[in-house]
């Protein structure tokens, strides 16, 4: 996307709904702040997080599931 196509989606963006405008503000806004992140991904992680999603016949887990080997990891 050419720097002209992003400040024509932001022109537009100003003739949003107040409500709206705020909503793509604060998603910029996380955006951004993601960038200011210590924490990155290897390379190598970032092809096994997309290995991984690509599985879709890999277990999961339940959120009470996940809580209760939590809990028992913890030793609580």
């Amino acid at each position: 996307m050419s720097k002209e196509q992003v400040k024509a989606v932001l022109d537009r963006v100003l003739t949003w709904p107040s409500e709206r405008q705020q909503d793509a503000a604060k998603l910029l806004m996380l955006m951004e702040s993601q960038d200011e992140s210590i924490y990155r991904l290897t390379d190598e992680q970032v092809e096994e997080v997309r290995r991984r999603r690509a599985d879709h016949n890999a277990p999961r887990l339940t959120l009470d599931e996940f809580k209760e080997r939590l809990r028992r990891r913890l030793g609580e």
